[in-house]
């Protein structure tokens, strides 16, 4: 049931696209333990001037293959973030050649209340999740 929102610089193409959520699916599958179709992800893609992401002075290089992923999630323990941050940046260098240093990441944590998949329920509230 994570969301994962992922911003990056306009210019790949549908299949690199679609590689970078593969990746960033076989991760959060490994770190979360979560269903396989449990996939919710939405690709924002900006121009350079619309999306400024500098290194909050850490001299960590960015290049236009930057990504910034937020996940929307349930509570997690420390070692599953811990563990989603490190297999996310092995998934996405082995699989898109993007370099641990071009990634971002961002956990928000929302309670159970805080979701309804649809028909106006709140699923993990009624126990249909």
């Amino acid at each position: 049931m994570p969301l994962l929102r992922i911003d990056l610089y306009k210019g790949r193409t549908a299949a690199e696209k679609k590689t970078l959520l593969d990746a960033l699916h076989r991760a959060m599958l490994a770190a979360f333990k979560v269903p396989e179709r449990d996939r919710y992800q939405i690709v924002h893609e900006h121009d350079p001037a619309t999306m400024i992401m500098e290194d909050t002075g850490l001299n960590i290089p960015r290049t236009e293959k930057f990504v910034c992923i937020q996940v929307t999630t349930r509570p997690r323990t420390r070692e599953q973030k811990e563990q989603f941050y490190r297999l996310t940046v092995e998934e996405l260098q082995k699989s898109c050649g993007i370099a641990p240093t071009d990634v971002m990441m961002n956990m928000v944590t929302c309670t159970d209340e805080d979701w309804s998949f649809g028909l106006g329920r709140a699923q993990f509230l009624t126990g249909e999740l």
